[in-house]
């Protein structure tokens, strides 16, 4: 195995990182960004979507980049664009200057078309059989940590000051030229650390991939193909639905907690730090449990049911009057419905050897950007007509859809059976007199095996 594999892992969860950092750092300062912006809460609320509506019609063409083109031009262009979006914020600090700042975030919306998708290319590329899901899961960690500095540390640089505006344009100037330097620095080092992949196959199963000639590849076959696998089509809606609830309880968690507990912004940014802290535990632990079980289709049922549980038992703690309880019930939901996104990521691999991990990982999150942008209008409707409640049970519904679809998945772990060494050769007989086709065939078994 490559020394380089944990350097490149570390460069693509750093700049991850910072992309879902400004993916949040508005949604969590809804009441301020709004204030200062002079705008609704629902124009607040697009700053976020914007990351889910760019998604879906650019994931096809990220994922043909990526499975023609390569890791590395894709891995550039995410940090690249994530550098320029978090730069030209840093011209919108003015109160008249929020069509800029949201084209700014439009930009950073392109580059995470780039980057979600990454986690299990990159775990399969450059890491062995043993620690391919933990791998893939500390991919999705980076995402998940910056959600999480996303909840904590805007409340805490850009206090909602409504009485002196510039007070807070430099408040929040602070924050948006420290994410553009992060955000640049990163972008080099992707450059320096990233390759397209290690000089020896890390499995037996990418041994097999890197025999087929890139001719043979077809993107529109391989489309086709995952489209006509039943049990990939039940996980791409069950995914969605419990990443698209994900998605909106993170972007409408400030406007739920202020509901019920007036004036605390700071309190409402640390319990989606729990929220997600707590996912982010999950993660490792789910992916260590996966390398060490491949229990798939078991493990992601039981955590579907726990998020279940979890996001009903946060909705009716919700109103109680105890700050403290909502910290729990927000812990314990992060934990399952957040540790979740690295098990549906390898699920999707598993069941759809050999097809491209770039491109099952890109319709996954398509459909959770789909789901997340109906579920977040819903729920932000709801939340604001009647009462967080109703939002959450709304959600809680369709999490018991998502329950039952992945019950029905059947589970073919095609990509552990390779690396298993369970599998079925058809071999061609070959003419003695075809030396050079016989070596060539010969030296395709002896890879495979």
């Amino acid at each position: 195995l490559s020394r380089r594999r944990l350097a490149v892992l570390a460069v693509f969860s750093c700049y991850s990182l910072v992309n879902a950092f400004q993916w949040i750092q508005y949604s969590i300062l809804s009441n301020v960004f709004a204030g200062f912006y002079g705008v609704s809460f629902t124009e607040i609320d697009w700053l976020s979507m914007v990351y889910m509506v760019a998604y879906v019609p650019l994931i096809l063409p990220a994922t043909w980049l990526l499975d023609t083109r390569g890791l590395r031009l894709t891995a550039l262009l995410g940090a690249g664009l994530n550098a320029l979006g978090a730069w030209l914020k840093c011209g919108s600090l003015a109160p008249n200057r929020y069509p800029l700042t949201l084209a700014a975030q439009a930009v950073c919306a392109v580059a995470q078309v780039f980057i979600l998708g990454l986690p299990s290319r990159i775990a399969s590329v450059w890491f062995g059989p043993t620690e391919v899901s933990t791998a893939c899961a500390v991919a999705v960690l980076g995402n998940q940590l910056g959600t999480a500095i996303g909840f904590l540390l805007p409340p805490v640089l850009v206090p909602n000051t409504p009485n002196d505006i510039d007070l807070m344009a430099h408040n929040i100037s602070i924050m948006f030229y420290g994410t553009a330097i992060v955000s640049t620095l990163l972008f080099f080092l992707t450059g320096v650390m990233f390759e397209e992949k290690p000089k020896y196959p890390p499995s037996h199963s990418q041994a097999v991939l890197q025999t087929i000639p890139p001719e043979d590849y077809s993107y529109k076959q391989s489309i086709t193909n995952l489209f006509k696998n039943t049990a990939f089509v039940l996980l791409l809606i069950s995914y969605g639905i419990m990443t698209g609830t994900f998605y909106s309880v993170s972007t409408l968690l400030n406007q739920m907690i202020l509901s019920h507990y007036e004036g605390e912004e700071v309190n409402a940014g640390r319990i989606g730090l729990t929220l997600v802290v707590a996912g982010m535990v999950g993660s490792i632990i789910c992916g260590l449990w996966l390398d060490y079980t491949k229990t798939y289709k078991q493990t992601t049922l039981i955590v579907y049911i726990l998020s279940f549980i979890g996001l009903l038992v946060f909705t009716f703690t919700l109103d109680l009057g105890y700050l403290i309880v909502v910290f729990v019930t927000g812990g314990v939901l992060g934990f399952f419905m957040t540790g979740y996104l690295p098990l549906g990521f390898e699920f999707a691999v598993e069941i759809t050897y050999p097809e491209s991990e770039g491109t099952s990982s890109g319709l996954l999150n398509a459909s959770a950007q789909i789901f997340g942008i109906l579920f977040t209008l819903v729920q932000g409707k709801l939340t604001t007509d009647y009462c967080p409640r109703a939002g959450n049970l709304f959600l809680c519904a369709w999490i018991f859809v998502g329950i039952i679809l992945t019950a029905l998945i059947k589970s073919n772990l095609r990509r552990h059976s390779v690396n298993s060494g369970i599998m079925n050769l058809d071999v061609k007989a070959v003419p003695v007199d075809s030396p050079v086709e016989s070596e060539s065939t010969t030296l395709k078994i002896q890879s495979t095996l």
